[in-house]
């Protein structure tokens, strides 16, 4: 145990440490919301996110333009991990992305069951998600009960869910496209990429430049323009020496680790869960839509990433860390439950205009993500205890 414990790096431990409290404060601000959301100021709440600033709703700039920031951040993250991090190593990262693969898969076939052939089969992509802040947050709560390769493991599975669900949005969740300016938008990336590759341009200045001009052109074509974040992340120079962290890729990640964590994502959290709960709501979470969020967060989840981990294991295309048994994976699958962010994002694509939809779809993620997260933490509380005992 403790020579796994030092093997986890400086960068690791402060981005636990900071999702841990992230976590938290984002609970805070989604209860705040639904409380105001539901107060006799409700309508005034709603009224002021639904406000038009320059040409633009200021929910829509929120999800727009801010969590560009957000999705920036991620692909530094995911960059991280895949030159220097876990998934550096294919190996290592073949467990976390046999698992993410069955951690979206199972979830999005409960959803696409319940809801083929109706409106609400465009909500397939919203169970996929796994939110990293929350849970790592409940993860946290627990401490050294819990074997460190199991917060690595979480750590790799929600990123490579996070790029799973990136991909489900560019792929299925873009409107009307508008070739040129999308043909523009790569343009000014491939350029960004010389600038790196190339010509060795080490200030991030014209990077970011390019990246609001990217934002602009991608936004303009119909592709959801939060993909302009990723791409420029991938964009950025990045050094895979770990005693390099003067990078623009890692100065730029530790600049915006903050600000994501404890301003875009309680901002994105007070925008997105002012949730009305009318005296329908028993209805509403009834509907197969919210039936197919549910099931696929709480029951998809850990059943596919147990699943698909167990038959890759079995067939030896991968291994189990030394220190995680079965049960391990499974309350690691029901943590990956917690969709919040991701699924309330892929919510807003999914049922632009139809605010009752999106009502009910994200009372459902949250219902889910709160069961989710419970039953993670009492399943990796009651495990880990008889754990502990054998360990020592």
């Amino acid at each position: 145990m403790a020579d796994i414990q030092t093997m986890l790096s400086r960068t690791f431990n402060n981005f636990f440490e900071s999702e841990k409290s992230s976590g938290i404060f984002l609970i805070v601000c989604t209860s705040v919301s639904l409380a105001i959301a539901n107060s006799f100021i409700g309508p005034d709440y709603l009224e002021l996110w639904s406000s038009n600033v320059a040409g633009l709703s200021v929910e829509h700039w929120i999800n727009d333009a801010l969590m560009a920031v957000f999705f920036l951040f991620v692909g530094l993250e995911l960059e991280r991990e895949l030159y220097s991090g876990e998934l550096s190593n294919f190996k290592n990262a073949l467990l976390p992305i046999v698992a993410a693969i069955g951690g979206i898969g199972v979830p999005a076939w409960i959803h696409l069951k319940l809801n083929a052939g109706t409106l609400t089969q465009a909500g397939t992509g919203i169970p996929m998600a796994t939110d990293i802040a929350f849970a790592l947050g409940v993860l946290a709560l627990l401490g050294s009960r819990v074997p460190a390769s199991l917060k690595i493991f979480l750590t790799a599975l929600a990123v490579m869910d996070d790029l799973g669900a990136i991909i489900v949005i560019a792929l299925f969740y873009t409107a009307q496209l508008a070739l040129a300016y999308l043909l523009g938008a790569l343009v000014v990336f491939a350029l960004l990429v010389l600038l790196n590759r190339t010509f060795k341009v080490m200030s991030l200045f014209p990077y970011l430049l390019g990246g609001a001009l990217m934002w602009f052109l991608m936004f303009r074509s119909g592709v959801h323009a939060t993909i302009a974040g990723v791409l420029l992340a991938f964009a950025i120079p990045f050094s895979a020496k770990a005693e390099d962290e003067e990078s623009p890729s890692h100065r730029l990640e530790h600049f915006l680790h903050k600000p994501v964590a404890f301003v875009i994502l309680p901002i994105f959290a007070l925008a997105n869960t002012g949730i009305v709960i009318g005296s329908e709501w028993q209805e509403d979470l009834s509907s197969t839509n919210s039936w197919g969020i549910i099931a696929g967060l709480v029951m998809g989840k850990p059943i596919g990433i147990t699943l698909a981990s167990f038959l890759a294991v079995a067939i030896g295309v991968c291994r189990l860390p030394s220190d995680l048994r079965w049960p391990h994976i499974f309350g690691a699958g029901l943590l990956g439950g917690i969709g919040f962010t991701m699924s309330i994002f892929i919510t807003n694509l999914a049922f632009t205009g139809n605010a009752e939809v999106i009502n009910a779809s994200k009372m459902a993620i949250l219902l889910a993500s709160f069961v989710a997260g419970t039953l993670g933490f009492l399943w990796l509380r009651l495990f880990s205890r008889s754990w502990l005992l054998k360990q020592n």
